[in-house]
Formats: C-alpha cells, structure tokens, sequence
C-alpha cells in the first residue's frame, strides 16, 4: 500500500490537475514574485542556501586535486538536474508566505512532516539516478574523444580541450548531450516537487502533470529554463558565491510558475 501511495497519492485515483496556459510575462513576473519573497527575510534564505556554493567550492577542489579536472564542468552543470530537489524548503516557504503564515526558515524543514515525502524521496532518486548517468555519459565521451589520461594541471587541460580538434568535438557533443538532459529534466520536474508539497497526488501523476504543463506552454517553460541556466552561471562566477543568492530566489520563483501553470483545486 505504501508503494501504491507513492505511485497515485492519497487517493485510490491517479489525480490529473488542471495545467493553464501562461505566456512570458508569467515567467518573469513568477520570478518577480520569487524575489519578493527572498526580500522578505533574505539572510534566513541566504543560511539556508549556504551549502551550495561550499559545496561547489568542495568539488572543484576535490576534482582537481584528485586530477579529476574533466570532470569539473559536468559536476558543476550537474547541479541544474538535481537542484529542484535542494529547493524543497524553498518551495514551502513560499506555500506559508502565501497563506499568511510565519515564514521563519524553520519552517523549511517541515517538508519532512508531509505526507506526499515518500514520493519526493521518489522523483529525488529518480533525478538522483539522472545526474549520475549524465557523469557517466559525460566521462564516456571525453575518455572516446580524448584518451583515459586525464591532464594535471588546468593549462594542459585548457589545451587539450581547446587547441585539439577533439577538444571542440569534445565541447559540441557535450553541450548537445548536456541539453537533452536539462531539457528532460526540465520537462519532468518544473514543477513536480511543489505539487507534491501542495497536492499528495503521488510520483506518477506529479511528472505526468509537469510534462504536460511543458507541452502546454513549451515557450514559457524552456525560457524558464534558460533564466535558470543564465543564473545559475552568474551565480558561479564570484567562486560560487553567488549561487547563496541565486538559488533561492529560483526556488521562490519556482512555486510562483507552479501557481500559474496549474490551476487550484476547487474548494
């Protein structure tokens, strides 16, 4: 029973919301509406996110000094298929702002009191499990274009990648690749978790829903991701730094595109 809840949610019924069609202007007031919310008590939001630019910080340490440098850019790039499950706390957040309740930060780990948690936990692995095979894929082609001596030092990586023509093989595929990842994450979670954490629908229904929203509104949802993208870069520029500020904002945003892309359900 407890998978069956996983699958369809609280109901014996898989539940189908009803998605909206919303134009670009949403997007960007979506993200309006995300900044707002951060302004509100930003050094809370800030403590919450602090996390990800030490951890961006870790890895590219760790990578390089483990003479793992290829692998740098795919663990950084990684970070946009697993980040809407880092945002959870972020979504509830604005779920209290909007009905009126106290936003402490506090407050964005009652995520782990809602009964939709087994399915969160679900998408999560399954996101999880995305993010690994796109290391893998990621490795793969680098170690078929480039050899399975991986370089030193960042300048003989810098030429290898850049002064050969496997090197620019190496940067068009992985780009070609790294998109139909995003693209398919995109699809399948834009707005999977925060109709979980407001709607027990279940896993199915909630990836169902968020690929049916991108189908409605294929415009609207890939400049979304393109906004996401180009920040989550301007985040990384200032060692990482900036992603305490980024992300959070993206978060807020998010539930903001959830409200305008489905529809509430009848009281």
């Amino acid at each position: 029973m407890a998978a069956f809840h996983v699958m369809t949610g609280a109901s014996e019924n898989i539940a189908r919301p009803v998605v909206n069609r919303i134009s670009i202007a949403d997007v960007f007031d979506a993200l309006k509406r995300g900044l707002d919310d951060f302004s509100e008590k930003p050094s809370h939001y800030v403590f919450l996110c602090l996390m990800y630019p030490i951890a961006g910080v870790f890895l590219t340490l760790w990578t390089s000094g483990a003479n793992l440098l290829p692998m740098v850019f795919p663990l950084m790039s990684g970070f946009v298929l697993i980040g809407p499950i880092a945002a959870i706390g972020l979504y509830e957040i604005s779920r209290r702002r909007e009905e009126g309740l106290d936003t402490s930060w506090t407050h964005a780990l009652e995520v782990r009191h809602s009964p939709a948690l087994p399915s969160i936990a679900a998408v999560g692995l399954m996101l999880f499990g995305l993010f690994v095979v796109w290391l893998v894929t990621a490795q793969t082609l680098y170690t078929g274009l480039l050899g399975d001596v991986f370089p030193r030092t960042m300048t003989d990586f810098t030429r290898q990648v850049f002064g050969t023509p496997q090197g620019v093989q190496l940067i068009i595929w992985g780009n070609l690749i790294g998109f139909v990842f995003a693209l398919v994450v995109l699809a399948i979670s834009v707005i999977t978790f925060p109709i979980l954490l407001d709607r027990d629908v279940g896993a199915v229904a909630a990836v169902v829903t968020s690929i049916r929203a991108t189908i409605a509104n294929p415009v609207p949802v890939l400049l979304w991701g393109l906004i996401v993208a180009a920040l989550l870069v301007i985040g990384t520029i200032p060692v990482f730094a900036g992603l305490a500020v980024v992300i959070p904002i993206l978060g807020h945003a998010t539930w903001h595109l959830y409200r305008k892309l489905i529809a509430r359900e009848a009281m």
